[in-house]
């Protein structure tokens, strides 16, 4: 338990952290392409399809859905994707294409513990935060 009560601050500041970067996407994307932006083009196929394949799934299984929006069903990764893809748009946000790619990679690795449950050490404690830190430094 008390593992548990440490690591649910570092996964807190994680969700937080992921859920602020999905919604920074959703109105973007949403400012640039009015109406489904989901379906304008601006999504790569591959995170569409296995989006849409992860909606099917859950729905075949007689769950309720986590979300009605399918970018709740991309990976922290695919975000990643969505955002360089899109650069056009997101250059006006964020100072460094590279930047973001490889602060979004660090905490995509980073995520993996927290995620999965597993402790994580001191120094991958700090580097999440310093991560964390990176990450509102890319922006413009």
């Amino acid at each position: 338990r008390e593992e548990a009560s440490t690591m649910a601050v570092h996964y807190e500041a994680f969700y937080c952290l992921e859920q602020s970067i999905r919604k920074l996407i959703i109105e973007t994307l949403a400012e640039a392409e009015p109406g489904d932006w989901w379906k304008s083009g601006r999504i790569p196929p591959d995170i569409v399809a296995a989006a849409e394949g992860l909606i099917q799934k859950e729905i075949d299984s007689g769950i309720t859905r986590r979300s009605d929006e399918p970018i709740d069903y991309t990976t922290f990764g695919e975000l990643s994707g969505i955002i360089t893809k899109n650069w056009d748009i997101f250059g006006t946000i964020f100072n460094s294409r590279r930047a973001v790619e490889r602060v979004m990679s660090s905490l995509n690795l980073l995520r993996g513990p927290i995620a999965h449950c597993c402790p994580i050490t001191e120094d991958e404690v700090d580097r999440l935060y310093l991560t964390v830190k990176d990450w509102f430094r890319t922006m413009a």
